[in-house]
């Protein structure tokens, strides 16, 4: 069992909340004392949407990283024994991606925690050196931010130790969380770590089709309503009801009333190779378990499959599913993870009965 989490001056951690269901702030971001999410904008987020499907929702400063993260969370029952769910979106998302596979994973495993993130200039705020919004996307700084949200998640809420840790991340997240689970920082406690719908190969290819992708995104919206409707009749996300709750996040309203997007992602194009490259290797290599969630087998990459064909992983295909695998089949994933935590999570596992028990017993073998 491990203690507190191990973290840059923990006595410099200040961890602050907004007042719950306080979704939009304004900020001059001029020190790391005033540093809020979500850069002087409102967004469409209000707490009847996040409160349905997690218990809270806190930004945590850390005044030595000069961040403010923010994470939606429901705790798991104790540390001791019942898992935590953390969940890593990709590029451009929210945390609010998850929430609909959080709430199946909880109606399967009521002890279980389950912990949704959101990255830098995603949700949550970095600045650098020169107390400016930090741009740095390295893959490297985004698995930091991963742990330090858990580290002072782990704070805020006086858990004595971790719980027992399931990662899961989707696309960019996916790299995320196999960057994280490819050092030691969770020790033992990590048990396994997901990723949805992103292999080194395929993404790799997708690159250099990105810039066209995003110029043919709408550059605005009328309204929140529109925006949701634009990412269903594109089949970005093929669920009505996940769309309606994952796209508000991902806007901000401007003073002519226009709704655009909340993270810009061209910014990110000097780090799209550093996200992906050697991802599969990474994947095979990390001493956890490992589990593959792909939207088609024509993800594979050779190095995959020859890992996939020597039973280093396990690979689940959901071929009724887009892109956003986690938000098309929200409930057939969860169950799929729930599945995955507790076939090696060994506090979950109920062993059968030793014989010299059922004979002190008097029971016949």
């Amino acid at each position: 069992m491990v203690g507190l989490c191990s973290t840059p001056n923990p006595g410099a951690l200040l961890e602050e909340d907004v007042e719950e269901g306080d979704s939009s702030s304004a900020s001059s971001m001029s020190s790391t004392g005033t540093l809020v999410p979500r850069e002087n904008y409102q967004t469409a987020v209000s707490a009847a949407v996040w409160s349905e499907y997690f218990d809270e929702e806190l930004y945590l400063r850390d005044s030595a990283r000069a961040a403010t993260y923010h994470v939606y969370i429901t705790a798991p029952r104790t540390t001791t024994k019942d898992p935590l769910f953390v969940c890593h979106h990709g590029a451009g998302s929210s945390g609010l991606s998850f929430a609909r596979t959080c709430m199946r994973i909880r109606e399967g495993l009521p002890e279980a925690g389950v912990m949704s993130v959101e990255a830098r200039n995603h949700g949550s705020v970095v600045l650098d050196a020169k107390g400016q919004i930090s741009h740095d996307y390295s893959l490297d700084a985004l698995a930091d931010d991963l742990y330090a949200m858990i580290c002072l998640t782990q704070a805020k809420l006086q858990w004595q130790s971790l719980p027992n840790v399931v990662l899961l991340g989707h696309s960019l997240g996916g790299a995320v969380v196999t960057r994280l689970a490819c050092r030691p920082s969770l020790g033992r406690q990590l048990i396994g770590y997901a990723v949805i719908d992103v292999v080194e190969g395929s993404a790799m290819d997708a690159l250099k089709s990105m810039k066209t992708y995003l110029a043919s995104r709408p550059a605005s919206f009328a309204s929140v309503e529109e925006a949701i409707d634009w990412h269903v009749r594109s089949r970005t996300i093929r669920n009505p009801a996940s769309a309606g709750i994952s796209t508000p996040p991902l806007l901000r309203e401007t003073p002519s009333g226009r709704w655009v997007w909340a993270t810009d992602l061209i910014s990110t194009q000097p780090f799209w190779e550093d996200w992906f490259a050697g991802m599969s290797a990474n994947f095979l290599s990390g001493r956890a378990a490992k589990l593959l969630l792909l939207a088609g087998t024509d993800r594979l990459d050779k190095e995959l499959m020859i890992g996939q064909m020597q039973g280093k992983f396990q690979l689940q295909v959901f071929p009724e599913a887009g892109h956003f695998v986690h938000e098309d089949v929200p409930e057939k994933l969860a169950d799929i993870m729930l599945e995955f935590c507790k076939r090696n999570d060994r506090s979950l596992l109920v062993l059968p009965p030793k014989v010299s028990d059922l004979l002190a017993q008097g029971k016949k073998i």
